[in-house]
């Protein structure tokens, strides 16, 4: 893959860089296989609702709410391991961390397959998200081996094969079902293990460790995950913690809809499960034009910062817009603008975290970030949730529009944040 003879592994940066894309690309096109289907498994195995009796008193959950909760299962168990892939990534190397997620996502893709109740496929969901904590551990890889002014462009291009992933993983899942109902989660735990070993084969290690004239790691104080986190909230304008909130806000909003689109899909427009794999499609094929085609260009041209809030401006308005739509021409346009503000968005605003953070916590600052992404990916789901069974199909649409559109009005300064050299801008230690 990356034009290297077979047995000489890359070694240079772009060397890595291809390694580490059709390692996302694999990972992507098992996740996606499963995530469209989850609404219809929800359908199939809790029919029109779920009541749940708690503290003497019963609850009924709604459809909408029952796939919420499937999807705040993942990132809940993803935000309590994110900070942890990312220190474990930082002081053992971001190779063994990326083993040890696929192992894991391979077990809860055969539970996901096998699943005949609802507290199995919740199973299935926290396995797969406490070995989904290591986007920011892939991140940190991309920060290791490019230079800081090629960061957005770099993780650019792995959005783009991840996003390869998004539209293929769909219909595949799709057109697995026809084999039958374990065979989408049987054939992504198999391209787990076919990950795994390309791993091994292909990607070197990127983490340069401090060492000592005897060969042991320096013993320099790290700040632990738990300070970087209380450092976010407790100082909200520094410039680390002002593009987390950013971050946190966008994407749990995008994914709080996202949780739900197929649902919103079926009602308005009548898609099934052995359909919806082509409208992810649809969405994952800008996403890789967009990131490998135009988001470098536009980088050079308008620069992250601007780049970042034309992004934000057109998510919010994709989102706004999809309740409204009333055919599939005004479907098609208002859905296009999602993946296109959130490929302009996430990359440059992960590229200026990586520039305001030193080298040797980068691993430990992405994963404060998917620690932050997290905790809005599984917060929003079960507003947007609630907000589809009790006030109306297209109301989680506005809902995230709006917050999508606050989140613009945080980043109006962004260009000090990404003028600002990495080592010169991490906070101060805690005394």
């Amino acid at each position: 893959m990356s034009g290297e003879p077979a047995a000489a592994p890359p070694e240079s940066g772009l060397g890595k860089l291809v390694a580490l894309m059709f390692t996302a690309f694999l990972d992507m096109v098992g996740l996606l296989m499963v995530i469209p289907l989850i609404p219809f498994y929800a359908a199939r195995l809790g029919g029109t609702g779920y009541e749940l009796a708690l503290l003497g008193r019963s609850y009924h959950l709604g459809l909408g709410q029952i796939t919420a909760l499937l999807v705040s299962a993942y990132t809940v168990a993803q935000l309590l391991s994110a900070p942890l892939w990312g220190r474990f990534s930082d002081r053992y190397g971001r190779r063994p961390a990326l083993v040890v997620a696929l192992s894991a996502s391979a077990v809860a893709y055969v539970i996901f397959g096998y699943a005949g109740s609802l507290l199995v496929l919740f199973l299935s969901r926290v396995v797969q998200g406490a070995g989904g904590g290591t986007v920011g551990v892939i991140q940190a890889y991309v920060a290791d081996v490019a230079r800081p002014e090629d960061r957005a462009k770099s993780l650019g291009w792995l959005s783009a094969a991840t996003n390869a992933g998004v539209a293929l993983g769909p219909v595949i899942g799709s057109w697995m079902q026809g084999i039958g109902k374990e065979a989408p989660g049987l054939l992504a735990a198999a391209l787990c293990v076919v990950n795994i070993g390309f791993v091994l084969r292909y990607l070197r290690e990127s983490r340069e460790f401090d060492r000592t004239v005897t060969g042991t790691h320096t013993a320099a104080p790290r700040r632990r995950s738990s300070h970087a986190v209380a450092r976010v909230l407790t100082h909200p304008g520094e410039p680390a913690s002002r593009l987390i909130t950013i971050y946190a806000i966008s994407i749990g909003a995008f994914q709080g809809v996202t949780s739900i689109l197929a649902l919103f899909l079926a009602v308005r427009y009548g898609v099934t499960e052995r359909t919806i794999g082509y409208f992810f499609m649809y969405i994952g094929t800008i996403s890789v034009v967009t990131r490998a085609a135009i988001l470098g260009k536009l980088v050079d041209r308008l620069g992250e910062a601007r780049l970042a809030r034309l992004g934000l401006a057109m998510m919010a308005v994709g989102l706004g817009a999809l309740p409204l739509t009333t055919n599939y021409v005004t479907l098609a346009l208002a859905v296009a603008l999602m993946p296109l503000g959130t490929a302009f968005t996430f990359p440059c605003v992960t590229a200026m975290l990586s520039r305001v953070i030193a080298k040797e916590e980068r691993g430990l600052y992405m994963g404060v970030q998917q620690t932050f992404g997290g905790a809005s990916r599984a917060v929003f789901p079960v507003v947007a949730g609630l907000a589809y069974d009790h006030l109306g199909v297209g109301v989680p649409f506005v809902i995230a529009a709006a917050l999508v559109a606050f989140s613009l009005l945080l980043g109006g300064d962004l260009e000090r944040f990404a003028r600002v050299d990495g080592a010169a801008a991490t906070p101060p230690r805690p005394a």
